[in-house]
């Protein structure tokens, strides 16, 4: 069962890197963009990391105090959630 846990992280992050990317690329053509809410939505829903790493590796939403703070508050709920759902399977 926890395999299906990591594989949620690992998919879940790698979303979020492209949605980044994918903003960013909208961004400079001045095309339709990405919501912010979604992105946030993904990011509370386990995908922070990824995010981060998407407005590191981008240079995207860095400016953004939604994304500045709370991005990094997210990933610590992230890791709590994921630390408490482990345990708790690897305890049944």
């Amino acid at each position: 069962m926890s395999k299906y846990i990591y594989l949620y992280f690992i998919t879940i992050n790698t979303i979020t890197v492209f949605i980044m990317q994918s903003d960013k690329r909208k961004a400079r053509s001045h095309s339709w963009r990405i919501p912010e809410s979604l992105m946030l939505t993904l990011s509370l829903f386990g995908g922070a990391i990824g995010t981060l790493l998407g407005m590191e590796l981008f240079r995207h939403k860095t400016k953004h105090i939604k994304f500045k703070f709370g991005v990094p508050i997210i990933i610590i709920i992230n890791l709590v959630v994921y630390y408490l759902v482990l345990s708790y399977i690897n305890a049944a």
